[in-house]
């Protein structure tokens, strides 16, 4: 067999620009040259130059994806960079340090307002530091007199961080032996200390909770059990979760699941498994009397005993297998029967050196344990500042406060993120931000068979539940539409009624705009992250809202947040028009659209101020 190769040649003698060809009459000139390799050789030499190819295709394709982990992990200590700048200025009225990173073998000033603090109208005050969470093998300081500040409101100290420092604590007293004490509401004054040559020691917390996302996950406490708890192993502490094995938990997203062990306990066997959820340690507990085979998680009529002897048994478990955490963590109702079993059962127990800390997600659902886990609890906290007053007046509460803290909640950066977001078209961060949304808004409206529109959308994200803002909903559909807009909402309900009349609504819209509003009225993961990267603004008008996670999401995905001011909302949304400095007193810029009240008037108000906004 032979192989011929066609070869064409240009010959010119000719300067440059006055180059004249001769083109055999345009025909060109061909020779035909013989091939000289055999035919093995040929093939040989073909498989080389493929081989090559893709070498070089993978190449670039491991080259890009290093180059965006490398983005990735720069994004990621920026953004943990800004929010330790955030913490550290949260208290910026009462109290800052002079600079605000505490570096070890360095000195620092600590400026001190008292005029909003307990101390307030005192003649002196006075200082108490340590280090390492007053642990500072060379004891607390002296006591030293604070001076005043330049600025005539604060008062001021100098105080040299030793080089095995990682933490400063200190408080604030009106005589140096004492007298009244500012000391943060119990919990001390603490700033992170870097550049130390010893770091902290590390925790094992361990999580007792009903919810988990991705595998069993019913609203936002299944998605804070993930994030806080893989947050705190990001900080170097150990971290395990203690979960009923349901007969309707999503095993696909659990790895190197296998059977553990069993233990008697309630007069059954408990079977233990584990597995690795996001990264997470989970063992989950299967009790053979089938309290965990009824196809959910909530619903039936005594969910109060199921997660009562859920509770028990994971401490009966930690107490069987030897595990000795520092911290146990219960949250909400459905694991609250923890604290109190706890103290009840195993403090004095090879566990006593156990704290037991108990988080309010909802005051809404099983007040009765939860005012029981209150009383037990060695720290309570619920999941904003501003939640945490308007519930302090709960009977539930109130005899606690000394005890209860308010923590905004936050989102887990890995899994919501549009740089690396596998449900959305184009990966974008704030440099791209304008072309990545724009091509999600596109695949939103081409998916759900909307017309391609450039008016605003506005994503709907949430359970359609009362607390949620129902007729605010509605409302704001219908005048989204009145205004050129676009509207989505994914979301599904409870409640039968509820639902019924959202699949009317949908099918009226779907009648009468549906080009331009569509109910998706299921949970869709996948949708949810390619609704809040292709929506302009994401609206949240609940009637109350312990922290939420929707508004966070949204901001994440570049979507402007419109809210009421209740809870968390008001914590983490800071209004464009009328929040400018209570945002810049956090170090923040204003970030959204707020209003007040529970009425239609008040979002009108906010999304009149949108649609003017976007106008300009």
């Amino acid at each position: 067999m032979e192989r011929w190769f066609w070869i064409g040649f240009l010959r010119t003698g000719l300067p440059h620009k006055a180059q004249v060809y001769d083109n055999n009459n345009s025909k060109d000139f061909h020779a035909i040259v013989p091939n000289d390799l055999s035919e093995e050789l040929y093939w040989v030499e073909e498989e080389h130059r493929i081989y090559r190819k893709l070498q070089e295709e993978r190449k670039l394709k491991e080259e890009a994806a290093r180059r965006k982990v490398e983005k990735s992990a720069l994004m990621k200590a920026q953004t943990k960079e800004k929010s330790l700048k955030r913490f550290l200025l949260s208290h910026k009225n009462i109290v800052y340090t002079d600079p605000l990173e505490v570096r070890a073998g360095k000195s620092v000033k600590v400026l001190y307002n008292p005029s909003s603090t307990v101390l307030s109208g005192k003649p002196e005050v006075w200082f108490r530091c340590s280090f390492n969470r007053w642990t500072h093998h060379n004891g607390p300081l002296p006591p030293q007199k604070m001076e005043p500040a330049e600025n005539g409101v604060h008062v001021k100290v100098a105080v040299n961080i030793p080089l095995d420092a990682y933490m400063m604590d200190f408080v604030f007293s009106e005589k140096e032996d004492g007298g009244i004490y500012d000391n943060n509401n119990g919990m001390d004054y603490h700033i992170p200390v870097v550049g130390g040559i010893v770091k902290e020691p590390p925790m094992h917390v361990v999580h007792v909770a009903v919810e988990m996302a991705p595998i069993a996950k019913v609203g936002g406490l299944g998605d804070v059990v993930t994030s806080l708890s893989r947050a705190v192993q990001e900080l170097g502490h150990k971290v395990d979760i203690i979960f009923p094995k349901y007969d309707c938990m999503n095993l696909s997203n659990v790895k190197d699941f296998h059977f553990r062990q069993s233990f008697a306990w309630g007069g059954t066997e408990i079977k233990v498994w584990f597995g690795k959820v996001e990264g997470l340690s989970v063992y989950f507990l299967e009790p053979q009397n089938g309290m965990f085979s009824v196809g959910c998680i909530y619903g039936r009529n005594n969910d109060g005993d199921r997660f009562g002897f859920f509770s028990r048994a994971a401490l009966e478990f930690l107490l069987q297998s030897g595990i000795r955490p520092d911290i146990i963590h219960c949250h909400d109702w459905s694991s609250a029967p923890v604290a109190w079993l706890f103290k009840e059962h195993y403090r004095h127990c090879e566990m006593s050196n156990a704290r037991v800390i108990f988080t309010i997600h909802n005051l809404e659902f099983g007040v009765h344990h939860i005012a029981k886990a209150m009383t037990y609890a060695d720290k309570a906290t619920t999941v904003s500042q501003t939640y945490s007053k308007e519930i302090s007046g709960n009977p539930a509460i109130s005899p606690h406060l000394y005890k209860f803290h308010g923590i905004v909640n936050g989102i887990d950066p890995d899994i919501w993120d549009p740089y690396n977001d596998n449900f959305i078209p184009v990966a974008y961060t704030s440099e791209n931000v304008v072309e990545g949304k724009r091509a999600a808004k596109e695949a939103l409206q081409q998916r759900l068979g909307l017309r391609k529109y450039d008016y605003p959308l506005v994503g709907i994200i949430t359970r359609l539940t009362v607390q949620k803002g129902i007729h605010l909903i509605k409302h704001a559909i219908w005048r989204t539409l009145e205004r050129n807009g676009q509207v989505v909402l994914l979301g599904s309900s409870p409640d039968p009624r509820i639902q019924n009349d959202f699949v009317n609504l949908a099918n009226q819209l779907h009648s009468s705009h549906a080009d331009r509003a569509r109910l998706c009225l299921e949970y869709d993961e996948p949708l949810s992250h390619l609704i809040y990267a292709g929506s302009d603004f994401i609206l949240v008008p609940s009637l109350f809202e312990p922290c939420g996670l929707t508004q966070l999401i949204a901001m994440r995905y570049g979507a402007i947040p419109v809210v009421r001011k209740t809870g968390g909302l008001y914590d983490t949304v800071f209004d464009v028009d009328n929040d400018k400095e209570r945002a810049q007193a956090q170090g923040l810029e204003p970030n959204g659209f707020s209003f007040d009240g529970t009425d239609v008037g008040g979002v009108d108000y906010a999304l009149n101020r949108q649609s003017n906004h976007c106008m300009v």
